[in-house]
Formats: C-alpha cells, structure tokens, sequence
C-alpha cells in the first residue's frame, strides 16, 4: 500500500448481534464520506469468535479495525491486535458492553460509532494478559480488557443459560447468581502480588480488573482505570447474610451512587478494606488453586484453572474514540 492509497477498515462482525444489511449501509456512507476505500468484511463463528479473521485483517494491511459484537468480540480483537498499535474502533452491541460503557461510549447508537470509527481519535489504554494453566499441565494465553475473575462470577457465568441472555439480556443473570450464591465452595490459593510476599486466602471471589462499571449502574471497583498502569485486585468473602448485605451496600450505593460524585467522595472518605471486601492494586498476580476453578474473562467462561499468571501491559491497546471525547 502506497502512502497515496486511501486507508481501509475492516469489520469484523458478529452475526448473531448485528443488522448487517444497516451496518454495512452505515460504514460504506461513514467511509465513503472520510476518504477511506472499500471496507474489509469478517465474519466470526462459534470455531473462531475474532482472533483468526483479525489477523487475517491485518495481514491485509487494514488501518482500522472495527469490532461489532459483543464483550466476547471486543476481547477477540484486542487479543489478536496486541502489539500491532492498529487501533480497534467499537460498534457496541449484546448484553453487557463492558469496554464501551467504561469508556463512556454511547450505547445502541450504531450510526454515531459508525461516524466515529471514522472522524474520532485514539486513545491509549491498558490491557491485561493472563496464561492460564490447566490441570493436564498445559497452558494458554489470553487478554482482557474489562476483568478476569475466578469464584462466584465465573460460577454466574457458567450458570447463565445462553438463550435467556439472548432474551432477557442482563436480567439473565439474576437466575445465574441466585445458583452461585448457594455453592459453598471457596476458593483457597496461594498468590504473590508484584513483588510482594506469597500469601494465602480463602475466599468466595477474586477479580482482577482493568476498569470498574458493570450495568445496572454497578461499580464494582471504583479507583479502577482504563489507563493507569495498573489493574485493582478485588478479593470478597463476605461473612454469612449480613456480610453479603454489607457488599451489595458497598458496592450498589456506596461505589455505585455516592463514591460517583466529588461530594459523595468527601462525604464517605477514603475507601476501607474489611473481611468482607478488600482491594489492592499492582501490575501482576500469580496464584495457584488448591483445585481446579473456573475462571472468566470479560465475561465469557474459559474453563478450569489450576494456576495462572496475569500481568498488565500498559497503554497496549489503542481504541478509535469520538473526537469530542
């Protein structure tokens, strides 16, 4: 490609969330408009949810990628794009929009994330990396961009029935949580935070997370940042039905709705770790399961762990962001 060739784009599209016929419409117009060339068109599937068809698209030399799908799409691209510095644009679609909505990016609006894919600017972020190893021994590496969570999300996750979520969307989930809620198992681990002692814990959930805002105006971390340098490791073991009332509390009011203001801010203080839940942050974890435990990302189950080590890499993902922003 000459430097006098126009830049191309290539989409990379769940079938299963998008009205292709409107997308295809929106980005011909969007490109046609900006002086791009004809647009890429890759489609996943159930054998290759991103990865591949994304690197097929950079094979191709593409200037953009724009991922349309939902959180499993965007973590497929990311994970295919790291450390090619190509920047990944966001057509939002699904239940959940994870990236998107701690980005502060507008929702079900698909003509205005056609335009900026276009017209807006980059934006540098964080991203997480994991290798996941099995109980066969075996190992295999991941990205995320939201979280990584081990316990009662990943639990949730395996719990939702895939054809509600289709249906009822978030509200999927409820069902899911009520099945969690009842295991009683723990997770018991040994883990080394950056260069810190190995130490150990029980506990009901750990996630590690890249950026914080979950729907139904959940703020399950509230320092976390997309580009900080840095991932929150949050560890909960709430102590019987009032400790599981004291995190929903701290997390649905205190993280969810005060802590979300300057005011709110000042009014609760500084942020205080209890047996119920408590928060670090670094820039990697190893652990390793007294058994093996089913671990998230970005909210799609990826199996059992019996060990993994995840690190951040900052500012290693470039996201395509509306100019105003």
């Amino acid at each position: 490609m000459t430097d006098n060739s126009p830049k191309i784009a290539a989409v990379i599209y769940n079938p299963i969330k998008v009205d292709l016929d409107a997308l295809r419409s929106a980005v011909t117009a969007e490109a046609a408009g900006a002086g791009w060339g004809e647009t890429l068109w890759f489609e996943t599937s159930v054998e290759d949810v991103g990865q591949e068809v994304t690197r097929q698209a950079l094979d191709q030399g593409v200037d953009l990628v724009i991922a349309a799908g939902g959180d499993g799409t965007v973590r497929a691209v990311a994970e295919a794009v790291r450390g090619s510095g190509t920047p990944v644009a966001l057509l939002p679609s699904g239940t959940g929009n994870l990236l998107a909505r701690n980005l502060k990016l507008t929702l079900d609006a698909m003509p205005d994330s056609v335009r900026s894919a276009f017209t807006g600017v980059d934006r540098k972020i964080d991203l997480g990396v994991v290798d996941i190893e099995r109980d066969d021994r075996s190992r295999d590496r991941h990205v995320f961009v939201v979280m990584a969570g081990m316990g009662i999300d990943a639990k949730m996750i395996k719990n939702t029935d895939d054809d509600l979520k289709a249906k009822a969307g978030w509200a999927a989930y409820v069902n899911a949580i009520v099945k969690s809620l009842r295991d009683p198992d723990e997770l018991h681990l040994r883990f080394r935070l950056d260069d810190g002692k190995a130490k150990r814990a029980t506990v009901h959930t750990l996630i590690l997370g890249n950026c914080g805002s979950l729907p139904a105006n959940i703020l399950l971390m509230p320092d976390a940042a997309v580009d900080d340098g840095l991932f929150d490791l949050m560890m909960m073991r709430p102590g019987g039905v009032l400790g599981w009332i004291r995190v929903w509390l701290k997390v649905a009011w205190t993280n969810g709705v005060v802590r979300r203001t300057k005011a709110g801010k000042a009014l609760v203080g500084e942020r205080e770790n209890d047996r119920d839940l408590s928060y670090q942050t670094g820039t990697r974890l190893v652990a390793r399961l007294s058994r093996p435990e089913e671990i998230e990302l970005d909210g799609d189950g990826f199996g059992k762990a019996v060990a993994f080590n995840a690190w951040l890499e900052p500012g290693a993902l470039t996201v395509r962001v509306p100019a105003e922003s």
